[in-house]
């Protein structure tokens, strides 16, 4: 499993106030970018992004996140959920890239290039994949158990 560097984590915890403010932005920036995917986008609840309950509940997730990222113990139960929702919707591996490349740009489109430095979005970058490796294990198991 990847891990964010320490460095890594510190940037994503000194982006917090940032995601407080813009995180509803850039969760609604990240799905117009990956609903460009007509398979992706099938398999989200459209009611839930038009009323914009979608996006502010990832934007919540992310900052939970990014002030957790030290103490990703305090993240289980919403980590339980997720993976629930995941593996009921047929989320798997393959799609966590798409996310990456969608979210990473809705960052800096938001944020601008002189907040969201390539330092920065590195820095998401590493602590998107810790989480998502995190989320697939799990995701992989309920899957195997399904089977």
């Amino acid at each position: 499993m990847r891990t964010a560097s320490a460095q890594a984590r510190e940037i994503v915890k000194a982006t917090a106030p940032a995601l407080e403010k813009y995180g509803v932005e850039i969760t609604t920036a990240m799905y117009a970018r990956l609903f460009q995917n007509p398979d992706v986008k099938a398999m989200f609840d459209q009611a839930a992004q038009e009323s914009g309950e979608q996006p502010k509940r990832l934007a919540g997730a992310i900052l939970a996140y990014a002030k957790n990222i030290d103490k990703l113990e305090n993240l289980g139960a919403a980590v339980q959920r997720m993976v629930a929702r995941h593996v009921d919707t047929g989320v798997k591996a393959e799609h966590y890239p798409l996310v990456a490349e969608a979210l990473l740009p809705a960052i800096r489109d938001v944020l601008g290039a002189e907040v969201a430095t390539d330092e920065v979005l590195g820095a998401w970058g590493e602590a998107y994949w810790m989480l998502a490796d995190i989320l697939i294990a799990a995701e992989a198991e309920e899957y195997a158990k399904a089977a």
